[in-house]
């Protein structure tokens, strides 16, 4: 098969690395990160990440974490802290970072250099890395390239989504979601929600993702208009 004729795929990554102050840092906590891009810079990784939360507390929680972590070499802010009630896509509080840390505790160059390729900023919340990343590969290559980046990073790597890779029109970009609404989103879709006739129902939706109906619906609504523009 030629290069021109190889599948592009969509992946979605959970990951777990040892010495990742992301991973650390949000681990228990309520808010969490969403990474826009590393770049080596005199040696050292350089990041620039948005903190989120529900509230103004949450974040500086976290953005306090970040200084105080071991993990870190430096931490610089990009904006000033700021809450409005539904205008960040990813929370109703934020604040921009740039955090410089050492090259070898980041997982970017072990999957870019294997074809993984960011999508969508990654998101970091819970202990856990997400990344949506795409990549030209078949579908029975991908275990191979992932089994590089464990043994490489001593990580665990766990694809959540595949799919076919699709350019143009039409394709949903979830990357303005919140977390929950993200959630309800991809469960809602990957159940059948949005098919004709229905596959699921709206309880039973919200009996998965263990929140009331009114809740469930509520996301939905926020995801699909912010998704429709």
């Amino acid at each position: 098969m030629t290069t021109a004729e190889r599948a592009g795929l969509r992946v979605t990554l959970d990951i777990w690395h040892p010495n990742c102050w992301t991973l650390e840092v949000t681990e228990g906590r309520v808010a969490g990160l969403l990474g826009h891009g590393v770049h080596t810079i005199d040696g050292m990784a350089t990041g620039r990440f948005t903190a989120y939360g529900n509230t103004l507390e949450e974040v500086d929680d976290l953005v306090k974490a970040v200084r105080d972590s071991e993990l870190t070499d430096s931490v610089w802010e990009t904006d000033h802290p700021h809450a409005t009630e539904d205008s960040v896509a990813f929370g109703s509080a934020s604040r921009g970072i740039v955090v410089h840390y050492d090259l070898r505790n980041s997982i970017n160059d072990a999957l870019v250099s294997r074809g993984f390729i960011p999508d969508e900023p990654v998101r970091m919340y819970g202990g856990r890395e997400y990344w949506t990343v795409i990549v030209e590969a078949e579908r029975d290559e991908l275990h191979g390239r992932i089994e590089d980046v464990c043994e490489e990073m001593d990580a665990d790597v766990r694809v959540r989504h595949v799919a076919a890779a699709e350019t143009g029109a039409g394709v949903l970009r979830t990357d303005d979601l919140s977390e929950r609404q993200r959630e309800a989103f991809e469960l809602a879709r990957r159940r059948g929600y949005y098919q004709w006739p229905r596959k699921v129902t709206a309880s039973e939706l919200a009996e998965e993702m263990d929140v009331s109906k009114t809740t469930l619906l509520e996301h939905l609504r926020k995801a699909e208009a912010k998704l429709l523009g």
